[in-house]
């Protein structure tokens, strides 16, 4: 049995940095690195981004074609700071490599994790990653009565309560508001999460680990 490779662009501004890890990966039976031909016929699942920073001007064109498309990105770049995976995290970063540290073997293992979903930053920076966020949310999100999630925290007691089963009668006496406002809270948390219905709400609440 053939065993199913991670299909893989590599995007570079240098293309001395391109070619080279492109042909690096292309020596690994376990990812398919596309051409310029196969992309246009199909998405890759994976893409590997090298630039010198996160800060780097074509982190725009990497947020503009991640618009577009479904697959992962793998940033390799010379440093970074825990700033730095803020602003990556927004073009669709899943993971992060210093390139000193994306030798052959560690870049396939992180590759393989992102066509997964599973993320990956310099261990040295995970615990700055982590009060950073937990000042944004103390500070920014909270205030506003918003979870990190971007649902507003009574949108988030509106959508649990649903998936447990309550009617709209049930849950305005729960939570203490009208009827009148839970079926607002409701359709604003609809409109956020891009769905039609409260049971299409409930179940995109659920995968995405809101609720």
């Amino acid at each position: 049995m053939e065993m199913e490779r991670v299909t893989v662009s590599v995007f570079a501004t240098d293309p001395i940095s391109q070619a080279g890890v492109a042909s690096a990966l292309r020596m690994c039976p376990q990812l398919h690195v596309l051409s310029p031909a196969d992309l246009a016929a199909r998405g890759p699942q994976v893409v590997v981004a090298v630039l010198d920073s996160a800060r780097d001007e074509a982190m725009e064109a990497l947020r503009q074609a991640q618009r577009a498309t479904a697959a992962r990105v793998v940033l390799i770049v010379a440093d970074v700071t825990a700033a730095d995976l803020a602003l990556a995290t927004e073009c669709g970063v899943i993971a992060v490599l210093r390139r000193s540290e994306a030798g052959p073997e560690r870049l396939v293992q992180v590759i393989e994790a992102a066509a997964r979903g599973e993320g990956s930053v310099p261990a040295d920076l995970l615990g700055s990653l982590l009060e950073q966020v937990g000042r944004v949310q103390r500070n920014v999100l909270s205030p506003r009565g918003f979870a990190f999630s971007g649902l507003a925290n009574r949108e988030v007691a509106v959508l649990k309560l649903i998936a447990e089963g309550h009617d709209t009668a049930e849950i305005a006496k729960a939570l203490s508001y009208s009827e009148r406002t839970i079926k607002n809270v409701l359709q604003s948390a609809m409109i956020r999460l891009q769905v039609r219905n409260r049971s299409h709400a409930v179940a995109c609440a659920v995968r995405e680990g809101l609720i």
